[in-house]
């Protein structure tokens, strides 16, 4: 069943941008990122320990005929507004954002852990740089679970559209693509994931999808239509619904590499609070770029982002909806860059900065069960790459 027909997409991102800060939902694979050059390095660094550079779909579905007819059909929304030529062009172009990230992560880690004890001798022939084939196999499977979340996210609400996105039977079209390829890409990750024939496994990355499901269900009871800023969310009600949505995949998906070496619970458990507390530091990372020194004053952010949720809880219920009421323009739209200045002013940044630096020793704790190895120490470099701030 397509996330369509769950009846939880309600997107309304094509409002102009530099008027409400509320209307536009980011599509990136992993939104926002460290310094560019400096992410890119330690992408580079890791991608070369774990023996080739990883790929956010496996090659053979890169070159399958189905995948073609999709790439051809979408070139028809050129001209469009459809958030899905945003997601293909993003796979090809955007260095911003590595679309291997959660692949890299699996398989780095499966190599920091190496073989268990309890692991068959005759395994060890199907290694290949210190990985298993069913590890690499399960890295393309997180990303394939993780691209057709994403290309279902790309479906627009037909009722919210404006004359300038494009001719309505195209946006239609975009839509009825966006559920066929992501319902495409999800079918295959299932049809790898069988073929993994561990069931432990199985489980683990089928609750991942579940979770991503729920997650994206909560993200989506906030967004403006549903008057986003009259709602308390609360930081810790923010951070079990960003696990959901934004970690459960990498945590569980480390978890399974584990599995899949036959590692025991602890180990397993290690990997997972990894993937989770790393994923926790990096979406931080994400919500804080817009308030950094150096950003633009009215660069578009989300009133459920991390450092608004905590600078509601530091100035209390009714100076927050005063100060959005202050920067209330005509309509229902906001000065993005005056209320931006008034969070900024607040304690919410400050918090939101010591929060990433606190998931990310986290997760650089539950690394110290692997040996020192430089798969290690590219996980390590991973998190010291988005708890570097300014």
């Amino acid at each position: 069943m397509s996330l369509m027909k769950c009846g939880i997409w309600s997107l309304g991102i094509f409002r102009p941008c530099t008027s409400s800060f509320c209307t536009r939902r980011s599509i990136s694979l992993f939104p926002g990122s460290p310094t560019t050059t400096q992410w890119s390095k330690v992408v580079s660094d890791a991608e070369k320990i774990v023996g080739y550079p990883t790929s956010f779909m496996s090659l053979r579905c890169l070159l399958s005929d189905e995948l073609s007819n999709i790439a051809m059909q979408v070139r028809k929304l050129v001209g469009t507004k459809h958030p899905l030529l945003n997601t293909a062009r993003a796979f090809v172009y955007d260095s911003r954002n590595n679309l291997q990230m959660r692949g890299l992560v699996v398989l780095l880690i499966s190599k920091a852990a190496g073989p268990s004890k309890a692991a068959d001798d005759t395994l060890q022939h199907d290694m290949v740089s210190g990985i298993y084939a069913s590890q690499r196999n399960l890295a393309e499977i997180t990303e394939l679970i993780h691209t057709a979340f994403l290309v279902h996210r790309g479906i627009v609400n037909i009722t919210e559209l404006k004359s300038c996105d494009g001719p309505l039977k195209d946006m239609q079209f975009g839509n009825k693509m966006a559920i066929l390829s992501g319902d495409f890409l999800l079918a295959n990750a299932c049809t790898g994931l069988a073929q993994l024939q561990n069931t432990k496994v199985v489980e683990l990355v089928s609750s991942a999808i579940g979770d991503l499901v729920q997650g994206i269900y909560y993200e989506n009871s906030y967004l403006p239509e549903k008057n986003a800023f009259t709602d308390d969310i609360g930081i810790t009600n923010w951070m079990e619904h960003i696990f959901l949505s934004h970690g459960a995949l990498l945590a569980k998906g480390c978890q399974a590499a584990m599995e899949l070496a036959k590692h025991d619970t602890e180990v397993q458990s290690m990997a997972f609070q990894y993937g989770k507390h790393m994923s926790l530091s990096y979406k931080l990372n994400s919500d804080l770029q817009p308030f950094l020194n150096g950003k633009h004053s009215g660069t578009s952010f989300g009133l459920n982002c991390a450092p608004v949720v905590l600078h509601q809880e530091f100035v209390g219920r009714e100076a927050w909806m005063e100060e959005v009421k202050q920067a209330h323009l005509k309509g229902n739209l906001i000065d993005l860059a005056k209320l931006q200045e008034a969070i900024k002013a607040g304690k919410g940044v400050t918090a939101a900065i010591d929060l990433c630096r606190y998931h990310g020793n986290k997760a650089l704790e539950n690394l110290q069960c692997f040996p020192p190895s430089k798969a290690r120490s590219a996980l390590e470099n991973i998190v010291y790459a988005v708890t570097r701030f300014p």
